[in-house]
């Protein structure tokens, strides 16, 4: 694979990659204008080459803001569950720590004991938090009313299920909390430590991690101006507030990154788990069962960890059935077609100065077509089988 440390090294330059995927630019430029969001950083990573790594905009809509470049760090918000937790997830299957049919109340058992719907509670397994199909809810605000890591943790344990566990699909972030817990006793250790060494380091992601120093920060895109809960501007510190009460560690949010280092784990995804030295770190087999649309429930989109393409994805209209990707609240997306061994990041501060607007839903598939059309004449065929 033709990744290397150096971005000017992997792209042919700056004018090249501006005129071929111009029309990804513009919806960029147009979003920018239209303030959907103040900047934002993109890569596209395509059969074994990075086709494009450029930033635009600012990191806030003030004149005289420091401007994105392709290297900036974001705060990836739900990305981290991929890149985290489900990362994580396989490892552990590979290692045989972990068994995906294994109940969560045996790890957790706070999650079952003195709970009035104990039954229903002991068929909640690992498998259907990382398919999103606990009976969970979505979201709740614990940090208002739990201020430690511990009254948080022991919120979700105690949260009420929704619905019958496997039947229907309901993308949670009390599930992932919880999943991210349990990773953590079966890995032995906190989940930024053994993601650090097991999955960020081999992957030379030098810039990916978990509450980035406070000598950085400022290098860092704000993410609100947040006049209730903290009541001060998120700049360099997690967004996600339940995240920020368990410490900036959470298998659903906490992860800081750029668009190279996602692309480059995205490089690991699609080269049947390879790192660029060419070790295995995720095996052909974990990867094409975390990376599959889930049968059950019938109404899911989701695989293990991952979501897939549905009619009205966020990928817009060419990736593959074949492709899983993940979105994160505050503007950041990822999607890679596994058939294609194309991979495409977005990354933004959508949620600056506040989070009221919804126009990146219209940017994100505009944005993911345009840099499909613009590659598509040179595409390989893709295979079915």
């Amino acid at each position: 694979m033709n990744i290397v440390d150096t971005p000017a090294e992997i792209i042919a330059t700056t004018l090249n990659q501006r005129i071929r995927f111009a029309d990804a630019y513009s919806v960029l430029q147009d979003a920018i204008a239209e303030r959907a969001f103040p900047g934002a950083s993109f890569g596209v990573f395509y059969e074994g080459k990075i086709l494009a790594l450029d930033g635009l905009g600012g990191f806030t809509y003030d004149e005289d803001s420091p401007v994105v470049q392709p290297g900036t760090i974001y705060d990836l918000a739900s990305i981290t569950k991929v890149l985290g937790a489900t990362s994580a997830a396989m490892l552990l299957y590979e290692r045989g720590r972990l068994d995906l049919d294994q109940i969560l109340g045996e790890i957790l058992p706070g999650f079952v004991i003195g709970m009035p719907s104990a039954r229903e509670r002991c068929r909640v397994t690992l498998r259907m938090l990382l398919a999103h199909s606990s009976g969970l809810p979505a979201y709740a605000p614990l940090f208002e009313a739990n201020r430690t890591p511990n009254a948080l943790l022991a919120a979700c344990l105690r949260m009420p299920l929704e619905s019958t566990p496997g039947a229907r699909s309901e993308y949670s972030d009390i599930g992932f909390i919880l999943l991210g817990k349990a990773l953590e006793i079966l890995a032995g250790e906190e989940l930024d430590r053994f993601c650090n060494r097991e999955v960020f380091q081999p992957l030379g992601l030098t810039a990916t991690g978990y509450k980035p120093p406070l000598a950085s920060r400022n290098f860092i895109p704000p993410t609100e101006d947040d006049k209730d809960f903290r009541q001060r501007v998120i700049q360099g510190e997690v967004h996600d507030e339940n995240c920020f009460v368990l410490g900036g560690i959470s298998g659903h949010a906490g992860l800081f990154s750029n668009a190279l280092d996602v692309l480059r784990y995205a490089s690991c995804i699609v080269s049947s788990g390879k790192t660029e030295k060419g070790e295995v770190l995720f095996s052909p087999e974990t990867l094409s069962l975390f990376a599959r649309r889930q049968d059950s429930p019938s109404d899911s989109s989701r695989a293990l960890g991952w979501d897939t393409p549905s009619g009205d994805s966020s990928s817009g209209h060419h990736f593959s059935s074949h492709s899983v990707g993940h979105l994160g609240y505050t503007g950041t997306s990822l999607w890679i077609d596994l058939d294609r061994r194309l991979a495409v990041t977005l990354l933004t501060n959508r949620t600056w100065p506040d989070r009221s607007s919804q126009a990146i839903r219209k940017v994100r598939p505009a944005f993911y077509d345009a840099v499909f059309n613009a590659i598509a004449r040179g595409m390989c065929p893709v295979s079915h089988q």
